[in-house]
């Protein structure tokens, strides 16, 4: 604003009321403006002490600074549900006679399905069933055939045919011999001789002994880690009377032969391979790969986890806060929250729905969209109600200040020459360096800023 200021030595011929009433605005002039550079003092315009000019109290509601710990969450969508379907690995070869509805909680000692009219039964444990546990039978030895072996190797290395003695056929020839010759020069009787001789001599021939079976060997116990988990199994199922170790022993089989009387199974005493399905615990069916009347195989029946979860895709690029362990609030459809911990996270990225390129490197600028999977556990299921599927949120920690002077954020005033400050109940402004803003309420400090201070919140 430009004031031009006129001399009354310029204009004599001005009329002396015209003077005055041009001395008056002069006046009021300068009274307006000392008041415009208090006021832009007031707004903090110029000095750079710590407190700014004071002014008339303006209206609005007085606050104190207050100590507090400001929390900054950040909300991202996930979705609820049991976990990714897997295959049961069934082993049993036949045809399925019975299916459980999908859904159903199976538990040890549980039938999973039943082949051939057999209950498939679900044990828990991480090594999968690759043999026949039982205990384990050798072939009898068959004593005549052992030895008769022995003599014909023996024959064969004194050049003869086996069941020979030494010299036996060639006295028999002998004696045939001489029997012909004296039946020609001796006539009847020395032929008679001559064959008897040769007979006596041939009947040295031994007659072959026949074989006998040896009695058969006790049944020798079979040892393995599969065979320790098994027999946990069967103690916790409530089948005592054996010693839970690696070796599979008379008492074992005894134990196994009471389970499988409750099965409703012959009682061999021995389990089958397709017998039993290992799991790490409960499983809930899934979906089933085959019909009843169908040949079971390896994807007869898949299964998932009991307890419900849920499944956050998030940013490859600001994931830093999912880590195992990591607390978190889950918000249901209904609007309540409950609480949740981050249980796995996905080791490889993959690009976000929708975007074709990329391989899955976070850090490949063809990447910049790629997701992670996070997994967040939720310990309290009955929290959930009767929901088992779909979308909810997931509100984690971002950033964390501790103890710090706080105040609300509209208590905030921009200074003209940059920054903030706070003006006092008594018209005074504070200059501030703010910090973390979180839950409407900003983090501030500055040298004459102190807990319990009014400051005014601006209508």
């Amino acid at each position: 604003m430009t004031t031009r200021i006129h001399d009354a030595r310029t204009e004599p011929h001005a009329p002396a009321a015209a003077r005055r009433g041009r001395h008056t605005a002069l006046v009021a002039a300068a009274v307006a403006l000392v008041g415009a550079v208090a006021g832009t003092g007031a707004l903090g315009l110029g000095g750079g002490g710590d407190e700014r000019p004071r002014t008339p109290p303006r209206s609005g509601s007085l606050v104190p600074v207050t100590r507090a710990t400001l929390t900054e969450r950040t909300t991202v969508e996930g979705q609820l549900g049991y976990g990714a379907e897997v295959p049961l690995p069934v082993k049993a070869t036949g045809t399925v006679t019975w299916l459980p509805a999908q859904g159903t909680a199976v538990g040890r000692g549980g039938t999973l399905l039943r082949v051939d009219d057999r209950p498939v039964v679900l044990l828990y444990g991480s090594l999968p069933m690759y043999r026949e546990l039982g205990l384990v039978r050798t072939r009898p030895e068959t004593e005549g055939a052992g030895a008769a072996g022995d003599e014909t190797e023996e024959a064969e290395a004194a050049g003869k045919a086996p069941g020979e003695e030494a010299g036996g056929t060639g006295a028999a020839d002998e004696g045939v011999a001489a029997g012909g010759a004296g039946a020609e020069s001796a006539g009847k009787a020395g032929a008679e001789s001559a064959g008897k001789a040769g007979a006596e001599s041939a009947g040295g021939t031994k007659t072959p002994v026949p074989a006998t079976t040896a009695p058969a060997p006790p049944p020798q116990p079979l040892r393995g880690r599969d065979v320790l988990q098994f027999e946990r199994n069967l103690a916790a199922l409530g089948y005592g009377g054996f010693t839970v170790d690696d070796t599979f022993t008379d008492a074992t089989a005894r134990a196994v032969r009471r389970w499988q009387e409750a099965l409703g199974v012959p009682q061999t005493g021995t389990v089958a391979v397709g017998d039993v399905v290992y799991a790490a615990g409960r499983v809930r069916i899934g979906h089933a790969g085959v019909r009843l009347g169908s040949p079971a195989g390896e994807n007869a029946l898949s299964c998932t986890d009991t307890t419900r979860k849920v499944v956050v895709d998030a940013s490859a690029a600001d994931a830093r806060w999912a880590v195992p362990g990591t607390r978190v609030r889950v918000g249901l459809p209904d609007g309540r929250w409950v609480a949740g911990e981050v249980t796995a996270v996905g080791r490889q990225a993959r690009p976000a729905e929708g975007d074709g390129g990329g391989d899955g490197d976070a850090g490949d600028g063809g990447g910049a969209g790629a997701t992670v999977p996070v997994t967040v556990s939720v310990r309290d299921q009955q929290a959930l109600g009767r929901l088992e599927s779909g979308p909810v949120s997931v509100e984690y920690v971002g950033r964390e200040a501790r103890d710090v002077l706080a105040v609300p954020v509209s208590a905030l005033v921009a200074l003209a020459e940059g920054g903030y400050g706070l003006e006092t109940a008594d018209g005074r402004f504070l200059p501030v360096r703010t910090g973390l803003f979180a839950d409407g309420r900003v983090e501030v400090a500055g040298p004459a800023v102190r807990p319990g201070v009014k400051v005014r919140i601006p209508e």
